[in-house]
């Protein structure tokens, strides 16, 4: 129990359920947080900057968590900020999976055989060179 009570003091709270939504809001931060690890990993694997879709995931889940957290402290900025991120977040997705849509309803033409056979010359020249 004294460790309890000195995580309690750390983080400032007084009862355990202060302290089990304090925890909440660090979980939410570190999903959050994990978003940027990913991004990160996967431009480094690609040698490009690129945004994988675990990236709106985990901006979604961190900014529930934390708009979560938010609330129970009845913080209006973070409520605020999350928020509006999460609003961001979700028309990412909607942008990606509209895409996705179009694309499989798409007929092929002549010209993306084409361009495909050129990204697929110009990925295994920049391979061999």
């Amino acid at each position: 129990m004294e460790f309890l009570e000195t995580l309690k003091g750390l983080m400032n709270v007084e009862t355990s359920g202060e302290l089990i939504w304090v925890m909440v809001g660090f979980l939410g931060q570190a999903m959050f947080s994990a978003r940027f690890i990913i991004q990160w990993f996967v431009s480094e694997k690609a040698k490009e900057s690129i945004v994988p879709i675990a990236f709106w995931y985990f901006s979604i889940l961190g900014g529930m968590t934390l708009l979560t957290y938010a609330i129970w402290r009845r913080d209006p900025v973070i409520i605020c900020g999350q928020a509006g991120g999460l609003m961001i977040y979700a028309r990412n997705l909607w942008f990606i999976y509209s895409k996705r849509a179009r694309e499989a309803d798409r007929v092929p033409t002549d010209s993306d055989a084409e361009r495909l056979a050129a990204d697929a010359a110009n990925e295994a020249e920049r391979k061999s060179g």
